[in-house]
């Protein structure tokens, strides 16, 4: 059992995953770096008006802390009656009755992060919740720890764990909707970019240019309509199912309920 996970008994269940490794150097400057440039470029000096700029930098403020503080409190704990997360500021705990599976997935783009892998709850309505520390950062081989906690946690559980179709068309269905949110975001994001270079340009060259507030509408309308287009044809963005059991594959070998 890796050092990082605190256990009642060798192979029990109960468990604390909890921080190992420090976060990386790099990561740590990545939270810096926006709020050196809104707090140097994004106040009057920028063209925007003060009351935008400002809570465009309390916003950062508050995600980065909140970030930092995850990452330093958060942590999964296991036990008899269930499993708990810590968060930033908050907590939650599920029954073993209401988890449906636990499965660790690739993050997309993994390149582009520290952490390869993460490990997911899913309880019975299908509704996704992310499980602090239980990743191939903090973890040696999530997938294996995964398969062991689902073996400890078997003769707890009401039912075994078996896939469910009712509850794998809400996990796909709403794993759909978590990726329309994503490219409405993304494609509000670029408009964003277009109308501030949109507005420089015009301010420039015109004695006339539109105010920033009414060119914000832009992005707005953007995001609302790639939302409304994508959830209306969730079908397009929906993972294919999932042939065998609840946390087989490649999140492990499926143990024996």
């Amino acid at each position: 059992m890796d050092r990082h996970v605190a256990a009642s008994d060798e192979g029990g269940i109960e468990r604390e995953y909890r921080k190992r490794r420090e976060t990386p150097m790099g990561r740590r400057l990545g939270l810096l770096i926006p709020l050196a440039v809104l707090g140097l470029r994004g106040l009057p000096h920028s063209g925007l008006p003060l009351l935008l700029a400002g809570c465009a930098l309390g916003a950062a403020l508050l995600a980065t802390a909140r970030t930092a503080l995850l990452l330093r409190r958060g942590r999964t704990l296991t036990g008899p009656d269930g499993i708990s997360v810590r968060r930033a500021l908050t907590g939650r705990t599920w029954a073993w009755a209401d988890v449906y599976d636990i499965r660790v997935e690739t993050v997309p783009d993994d390149r582009d992060h520290v952490r390869k892998q993460l490990t997911y709850l899913y309880d019975t309505r299908g509704r996704r919740f992310l499980l602090p520390q239980l990743d191939d950062w903090q973890l040696d081989d999530p997938p294996a720890e995964v398969a062991r906690l689902r073996t400890a946690v078997a003769r707890y559980r009401g039912t075994a764990w078996t896939p469910r179709p009712k509850t794998e068309a809400l996990i796909r269905r709403r794993a759909a909707h978590r990726k329309a949110w994503t490219w409405a975001f993304f494609g509000a994001a670029f408009t964003l970019i277009g109308v501030f270079l949109l507005l420089a340009v015009l301010t420039a060259t015109s004695d006339h240019s539109p105010g920033f507030t009414t060119l914000l509408w832009v992005p707005l309308g953007v995001f609302v309509l790639i939302a409304a287009l994508y959830h209306w044809r969730w079908e397009s963005l929906a993972p294919p199912e999932r042939p065998s059991a609840p946390g087989a594959g490649r999140e492990g070998p499926r143990p024996e309920a």
